[in-house]
């Protein structure tokens, strides 16, 4: 049987519900849980801010209502004034913030109910929008964010920009609630005149899907965690065709084995002119055959594993009129950006610039966010949003590289961290108190963790070795914590998960170390690992080849990796 949700999108004639009308409700303070669904798929996730929610329920109060909306930026790419209205957006319509997205979107926190049009409806403006950034549909197209004029990179941007075309929804629901605004479109609408979707039909998927493209060595996209990737092979300057990845994620439910992360896999290789074809013929194949009837199996990672590849791999081909090569071999060595200064090839540099946790904001020791605007404003650079939270500043002319760096020094605001080479890989999720899932703090208090952890680092001369730290306030795992070295995932308010095992080239998937750990505890626990790695480490392995060579079962991913503790596995002969 049919999950909810699936009525509630079969029902919405095309992802209208009852959405343009709630908002001409002047009562109204927030939308039903069956148009907050399809609110997801404008972009725009329903939330409330949970630092209150106790206190107002006592005072016999409604929730505090707030809303999140996300950016659809393929490849992250945004020109100075886009960024600059999302700047003045997160003033007129937020709370004063700008957070990037691991999917190179950016992120408007705590609009309210009365603000919600005109902050969709500002962003349209600007040139960008916000319709099929969440919801079970394809999400936003990443790709590798650095503007090396090598022909490759630029192609890449392109082709994010196709495919993401390729998959926005045909309905017209989008314009007609946030840029029309006219009441009779959702009265008069009947289900003879709803626009067609060739390739989602009535249903859409029965889950997000994210397709993402990468350039070894280089993994800043984090390509094994898309549902679908594109790995190019580049001959000179030319992409000649794809190794094709599918069935990555990271999402899962903590005690629940049947979920779990994944790495996607090799499905064959083909042609670049082919990619588009392809593209479809496996989003299709979720639509087809994804799990429609429980949602915490939904993903295409499930459909891959129950089948099996070589089965999935038969389906695809019957839908495609060329035949595939198969997977052509590539290796990555990093999920990093290029942060600090470097020449583009074409007579001009980008500055990528390193953002705790994506979050551009006013901090007291930091004015991050008036900086930025600042610059952006004087030297117009273009804009690429990366995977990993940080930003790029692009097409800058040489005589301009002095000055910024003048502006940078005088607000100490460092390109990279001055800190350790693994700040600059650290990551958490937003979690509270805006997201409805979190089960305890990510990026709250992250920093300080760091903080401590960097401490032990440099006490054990480890502060220029990459190590990858990720935190998420739950298992759904936005921070992609499972590929990580060494990972927290919250369980409860103050304690964690510790997963261990991944890597910084983010190509591994770490394992349960321990179910519960508190928060104080975390740098205490830490040490222990780091302490023995500098003891048993040969030669200048890094932290996950030194992990691996003494751990050689973490090299098998079994559901039972990531819910019950690696101690206990290896007592009961699970490997």
């Amino acid at each position: 049987m049919p999950s909810p949700v699936e009525s509630i999108k079969e029902k919405s004639r095309n992802l209208r519900g009852a959405i343009l009308a709630t908002l001409k409700k002047a009562s109204a303070t927030h939308f039903s849980e069956e148009d907050y669904q399809i609110l997801k798929f404008h972009g725009c996730y329903q939330q409330d801010d949970r630092d209150l929610r106790n206190e107002r329920k006592k005072l016999g109060q409604d929730k505090a209502w707030i809303f999140m909306v996300r950016t659809k930026c393929p490849g992250g790419a945004l020109t100075a004034s886009q960024y600059l209205s999302l700047d003045k957006l997160s003033d007129s319509v937020g709370n004063g913030t700008l957070r990037i997205t691991t999917r190179q979107g950016i992120q408007l926190h705590g609009v309210v109910f009365g603000k919600l049009h005109r902050c969709i409806s500002s962003i349209i403006a600007s040139g960008i929008h916000s319709w099929g950034a969440c919801g079970d549909i394809v999400r936003n197209v990443v790709a590798p964010p650095s503007p090396i004029k090598d022909g490759a990179h630029d192609e890449l941007q392109r082709l994010a920009l196709s495919i993401s075309n390729t998959f926005l929804s045909k309905s017209k629901a989008y314009a007609e609630i946030w840029i029309n605004n006219i009441p009779v479109a959702y009265e008069s609408a009947q289900e003879s005149s709803v626009e067609e979707e060739p390739i989602y039909g009535k249903v859409y998927l029965p889950r997000k899907f994210k397709i993402g493209f990468a350039i070894p060595p280089r993994n800043d996209v984090d390509i094994y965690s898309q549902d679908l990737g594109f790995v190019a092979h580049v001959s000179g300057t030319t992409i000649e065709g794809f190794t094709v990845l599918v069935g990555g994620s990271h999402g899962m439910t903590h005690g629940v084995v049947k979920t779990y992360p994944k790495l996607a896999v090799p499905l064959f290789y083909i042609p670049k002119e082919k990619l588009t074809e392809t593209a479809i013929a496996i989003v299709t194949m979720h639509r087809d055959f994804g799990n429609r009837e429980d949602r915490k199996r939904a993903r295409l990672k499930y459909l891959v594993d129950e089948k099996g590849i070589d089965w999935f791999r038969l389906e695809v081909v019957k839908r495609l009129s060329f035949s595939p090569e198969a997977p052509k071999h590539f290796s990555f060595t990093t999920v990093s950006d290029n942060l600090g200064w470097h020449p583009q090839g074409d007579g001009k540099y980008f500055l990528g610039i390193r953002i705790e946790n994506g979050r551009i904001a006013d901090f007291p020791s930091l004015p991050l966010r008036s900086i930025l605007r600042s610059i952006i404003e004087d030297y117009q650079p273009s804009i690429r949003l990366t995977p990993n939270a940080n930003i790029l500043l692009c097409d800058i002319d040489e005589d301009k590289k002095e000055k910024i760096g003048k502006i940078l020094l005088e607000n100490r605001l460092f390109p990279l961290s001055t800190k350790t080479a693994a700040r600059n890989l650290a990551h958490a999720c937003v979690a509270l108190p805006t997201c409805g899932l979190a089960l305890a703090e990510s990026e709250r208090v992250f920093s300080k963790i760091m903080d401590q952890i960097e401490d032990i680092l440099k006490e054990l001369g480890l502060e220029k070795e990459e190590i990858l730290f990720r935190m998420s306030g739950c298992p759904n795992g936005c921070s992609r914590p499972y590929n990580a070295d060494i990972s927290f995932v919250g369980r409860a308010p103050n304690r964690y998960a510790l997963f261990v095992g991944g890597s910084t080239a983010g190509d591994r998937l770490a394992s349960l170390q321990k179910r519960v750990v508190d928060i104080n505890d975390i740098p205490a626990v830490v040490r222990e690992y780091l302490e023995d790695f500098v003891r048993n480490r040969r030669h200048e392995e890094s932290f996950s080849q030194y992990w691996h060579r003494i751990n050689p079962n973490c090299e098998q991913s079994f559901p039972q990796n990531f819910h019950m503790e690696m101690s206990s596995l290896q007592t009961k002969n699970i490997s």
